[in-house]
């Protein structure tokens, strides 16, 4: 800025601009004129206009400094304003959730209606406790219910169900109820129906089938909506006389019939004359299965036989000419395809022969004895029977022969070989396979559908599994699964060639899948409505394939909006799950407790409702403790602690004792005789066999009542869910006695075990035999009695459930090693 300010007169220039003459005069007249204390005009004017200067500069300054700073805060004001706004363009996130966000209509005074009602009609002992009241009310569109054993859940869900229809005016056709079997099925229909008879409202049992389902009764007349499925089969519902039987009838159970293995053996057939390869593919397995399996040379029959090796191989020459001689007059030998040719075998260091020679299985053939024959049939001066000659050379073949041998126990088995050399699959393969994992062997056929139906229930597409696994070079299960990929879709198409036509439940489950959502746009709003508002008991035991099915239809719903319920009381959607981690044991079916114990994740919800019903009101303390004890070493839902309830009963400890059938016996009889109702569950048949003839006298005076009446019942462990009896008489140990390379492939293909577990599947099943010990001891309301193997038993060294066994805790009574 100028110090020259042109307004100021002349006479007031700035001394700084004078002359330096003038400059000094100024200075030393104004210094005199100080100190005489006199006034000059034109000094007092330069003083005032000197002041002036510097007051407007310092004005200036100021002014300037002071309204630069404050005009930078207003600007800075103005600009974070500006700045607010989002400078990106982020795309919108996705709303993954199943359901709205909504809530049931549920008010305070309408809950205070509901529960006087119930309090009036219902008995005190079967009012609700607060944790139940909480499930009846939840409001939320998911709701999580864990309820262990013995919780009075169903009485829970009846509530629920006329809570929704009573009181809220929901339409019977926009509820389902999913049960697990038939039985369950009709006693949940029966209970629905009672319920409502007091609150004055009529519920058919047509109207009851309609609303309380299986997941399969529901899937079926989804598929028949379809064109051209009106008259659709469900390929395990086919009896044997060729009709088809209830849609709720239990379709896990893969036990085939004569209608369902003719539509098995036509596909078969079909497929054995047109595919090349999977002819091929047959050879190896018929080899592998009829090749005499091998026998570990410290095996006990090995060593007792073993010592006769001489003079068994000197009898050899006649014992194969009797057994030959017994084969021609059956008319089972020779057979066509087997070169009728003796060869001499080195069975260790003695002379032995076979009957013939099959070229095209490459493997020699030796015949068997007929179990039909008389076991008393003897050759000419020998002193054991041809049936004892053949058993001691079967054993010593097993153990020290090493040239591939098939070896035909009976005539039967011979034709069967006869009609698959001669290539007449028109009655199946003909032979029995045993799948690696498996508990025994079964006809192939049988293993192509138990596999397949694995893979199916994980959610998975055979052939897409099948191309994800791994075997050695000579494993025979390498070509059981290639030849199951083929066949398997073979059988699809010959299943719907026929009319009307047939499909399986899993291949219904896949149309309708999270794979398949375009499906979905061939339904009407009333085939799907059913679904809007789902309860599902047993949830922990779905598999994956049920669950994708159950997404898919809720997203369905919820993608259909308000206009899939105008006019209707009931709106929108929700899922109610009930059950309980601790009683999962279908896994060996593909069933997984991880879509319950991982709810919240699996069913996307906008709010979810957590109850845990923990009040158990059927077993005293001791049962659940032990019970509790004994499946807690298996991952579970956090924060379960189960206790007893109701009557008050005498703790009695859960008594675990060394198989004894005599002891057991003696047990039951006394129980039975006492008034006492009775569980026997086992394991296999075969324990049920060995203590049958122990309980006979029972049994036989049980069976003579009629059915209200009777106290005594024998089943399974896995049968037994949702029973009890006030003693019950576990007997077997629960283990894993396998390791299933193909189930350990494909289990993670479906997500499910642990991440880095080679073996997740047997890691799974390790956990379910600790579950399956739970479900059979929570069946007892006063007395459990568990008699186990003792360590020389079968697969003493396997990890099983009785391990857990905790002999210093009070509600266990370790009696092993003790006389029970």
């Amino acid at each position: 800025m100028s110090q020259h300010n042109p307004q100021l007169p002349p006479e007031l220039v700035p001394l700084a601009q004078m002359p330096l003459f003038k400059r000094l005069m100024a200075r030393f007249f104004g210094h005199g004129l100080s100190r005489l204390h006199a006034q000059h005009r034109a000094s007092w004017l330069h003083g005032q206009a000197d002041g002036f200067r510097s007051g407007h500069s310092a004005g200036v300054e100021y002014g300037y400094r002071e309204g630069h700073q404050e005009g930078l805060e207003a600007g800075r004001q103005v600009l974070l304003i500006r700045d607010s706004r989002c400078t990106e363009h982020p795309a919108p996130g996705v709303d993954d959730h199943l359901f709205d966000d909504w809530r049931l209509p549920l008010g305070a005074e309408l809950k205070k209606r509901i529960k006087a009602d119930v309090a009036r009609r219902l008995p005190e002992h079967s009012q609700p406790s607060a944790a139940q009241w909480k499930m009846i009310f939840s409001d939320t569109p998911s709701t999580s219910v864990v309820a262990g054993a013995g919780a009075g859940k169903s009485t829970s869900l009846v509530l629920r169900v006329l809570v929704l229809h009573h009181y809220l005016g929901f339409e019977l056709d926009s509820l389902t109820v999913v049960t697990f079997t038939r039985e369950s099925r009709k006693d949940f229909i029966r209970k629905l129906m009672a319920t409502f008879a007091l609150w004055g409202l009529a519920l058919s049992p047509a109207q009851g089938r309609d609303l309380v389902r299986t997941f399969h009764s529901r899937i079926l007349p989804m598929v028949r909506s379809l064109p051209g499925f009106e008259r659709l089969q469900a390929f395990e519902n086919l009896n044997a006389r060729g009709g088809e039987e209830e849609a709720d009838s239990n379709p896990f159970d893969l036990r085939l019939n004569d209608t369902q293995r003719q539509y098995l053996n036509g596909a078969y057939h079909r497929l054995f004359q047109s595919e090349a390869r999977f002819r091929d593919l047959i050879k190896p397995l018929s080899r592998h299965a009829l090749q005499l399996k091998e026998l570990e040379r410290d095996h006990p029959d090995v060593q007792k036989r073993v010592a006769v090796t001489e003079l068994a191989a000197q009898r050899d020459v006649e014992l194969c000419d009797s057994v030959e001689n017994l084969w021609r007059q059956a008319k089972a030998w020779p057979i066509k395809g087997i070169e009728a040719k003796r060869q001499t075998f080195q069975i260790n260091g003695a002379t032995f022969h076979c009957h013939g020679y099959c070229r095209e299985l490459e493997a020699w053939v030796m015949l068997g004895f007929d179990p039909g024959e008389s076991a008393q049939l003897t050759r000419p001066g020998a002193r054991l029977s041809v049936r004892a000659e053949w058993a001691v050379k079967r054993t010593l073949f097993q153990a020290f022969c090493d040239k591939p041998l098939i070896w035909l126990d009976n005539y039967q088995s011979g034709k069967r070989v006869l009609a698959t050399l001669g290539g007449d699959a028109s009655a199946g393969p003909g032979f029995d396979y045993k799948v690696k994992g498996e508990l025994s062997s079964a006809p192939l056929l049988d293993c192509f559908v138990a596999a397949a139906s694995f893979i199916e229930n994980l959610g998975l597409d055979v052939p897409m599994a099948v191309g994800r696994m791994r075997f050695a070079q000579d494993d025979p299960d390498r070509f059981f699964f290639e030849a199951l990929s083929l066949y398997w879709r073979a059988l699809e198409d010959h299943l719907l060639d026929q009319s009307p036509p047939i499909m399986s439940y899993n291949r219904m489950f896949a149309l309708f899948s999270e794979h398949s959502p375009q499906n979905f746009k061939l339904l009407g709003d009333a085939t799907l409505r059913p679904l809007s508002h789902l309860m599902i008991d047993e949830f922990q035991d779905v598999s994956p394939q049920i669950v994708s099915w159950l997404r898919a239809s809720l997203r369905e719903i919820r993608s259909r909006g308000p206009a899939m319920h105008v006019g209707r009381g009931a709106q929108r959607s929700s899922l109610l799950c009930v059950g309980d981690d601790w009683q999962s044991i279908y896994g060996w079916r593909g069933s997984s407790p991880q879509y319950f114990m991982a709810f919240n994740k699996e069913f996307p919800s906008p709010a979810t409702t957590r109850v845990m019903l923990s009040d158990n009101y059927r077993s005293h303390q001791h049962i659940i403790d032990a019970a509790e004890h004994i499946v807690r070493a298996a991952a579970t839902i956090p924060g379960k602690k189960a206790k007893a309830c109701g009557e008050p009963k005498a703790l009695v400890p859960v008594t675990v004792l060394e198989r004894d059938g005599p002891a057991l016996a003696q047990r039951l009889i006394e129980h039975y005789r006492q008034g006492d109702s009775i569980l026997m569950l086992y394991r296999g048949v075969s324990d049920k066999l060995l203590i049958e003839e122990h309980i006979q006298s029972v049994v036989n005076v049980d069976s003579s009542l009629p059915p209200e009446q009777r106290r005594l019942k024998q089943l399974t462990y896995h049968s037994a869910k949702g029973l009890q009896a006030d003693a019950v008489f576990l007997l077997g140990d629960c283990q894993h006695l396998t390791r299933s390379p193909y189930k350990n492939q494909v289990y993670p293909l479906a997500g499910l075990g642990r991440d880095g577990d080679a073996e997740p599947y047997d890691s799974a099943q390790q956990d379910e035999t600790l579950r399956l010990a739970y479900v059979g001891i929570t069946r007892a309301v006063k007395h459990c009695y568990w008699y186990v193997d003792g360590p020389d038993g079968r697969a003493a060294h396997q990890p099983k459930a009785s391990d857990r066994v905790a002999g210093d805790k009070p509600f266990f009574n370790d009696l092993r090693g003790a006389k029970g």
